[in-house]
């Protein structure tokens, strides 16, 4: 009699669930969310036997982002990428985007395939999060502890130049937190040290506003992003008195960008709704 139960309480659930996505905005929030979390964790047990047989290898990303790669399809997320040309040549880089949510590694994940050769820095926490962060140090993640401050200066230079001997690009959020509120806020110099220190260029990449994503409204809809990647920024001759300087020209040739792109976005958004 209780299995029977069971069976009744779970076809509801079954039959409620597309009218739950249909009609409720946070329902639809929270599903989503949860497919690409439970997408990712699923991926990295499966993978993390594979991984350990080269671990802290950059070239495991490739398998977890070849996996990963369709999340984005089965969210209704499209990624536009220009300025391909320069993410393809094989030359050690740091490359500094906008960060806007946990989103933004779908973006990574759908252009792995060509930077081949790329890690990202990130917060230390993050090697705690289950089997993820256990995959991720295995793809040679870089964990910055950033309570520590020599701590993770130590981490940034041993990084630079890691970077530098292996040819690997480098990915930086210099926000450090994300927030998506249709800015690029203030960076910090992590990234424009080590691009000095190791004397390699900054490599901008701009990701267009989330405009299909609010925490607060709780709404994760469909929507189409633009990745530009700019042209290198050389640090070729210059010294740590420089950092601000590429800081302050790396944003202000990202900004105008951003908001470009932006427009371009929403008008399309438009377009659509209109026909």
């Amino acid at each position: 009699m209780n299995c029977c139960y069971i069976e009744i309480f779970l076809a509801v659930c079954v039959l409620l669930l597309p009218f739950l996505y249909e009609s409720s905005q946070v329902f639809r929030y929270y599903l989503r969310f949860a497919i690409y979390y439970t997408w990712v964790m699923f991926f990295s047990i499966i993978l993390i036997p594979l991984m350990a047989l080269n671990p802290c290898e950059i070239k495991n990303y490739l398998y977890g982002a070849s996996c990963c790669k369709p999340i984005s399809s089965v969210l209704g997320l499209r990624w536009i990428l220009r300025g391909k040309e320069h993410l393809e040549v094989d030359r050690a880089c740091i490359i500094v985007s906008n960060h806007q949510s946990s989103v933004d590694i779908l973006g990574l994940f759908d252009i792995w395939h060509i930077m081949e050769k790329c890690t990202v820095v990130a917060k230390k926490e993050l090697f705690y999060a289950g089997p993820f962060g256990l995959a991720a140090w295995l793809c040679g993640i870089i964990f910055i502890d950033r309570v520590h401050s020599h701590s993770a200066r130590n981490s940034v230079n041993e990084a630079a130049e890691i970077v530098k001997k292996k040819k690997t690009k480098l990915w930086v959020f210099p926000e450090g937190t994300r927030r998506n509120t249709g800015e690029i806020h203030a960076f910090k110099k992590g990234a424009f040290h080590m691009a000095i220190s190791a004397q390699i260029p900054i490599l901008p990449v701009v990701f267009s506003k989330y405009y299909f994503l609010d925490s607060k409204q709780k709404r994760f809809d469909q929507g189409n992003i633009i990745m530009t990647t700019l042209p290198p920024i050389s640090t070729e001759g210059m010294i740590v008195d420089d950092v601000d300087k590429l800081l302050e020209s790396t944003r202000n040739a990202m900004l105008p960008i951003f908001h470009e792109s932006n427009r371009e976005v929403m008008e399309s958004v438009n377009i659509s709704l209109q026909r």
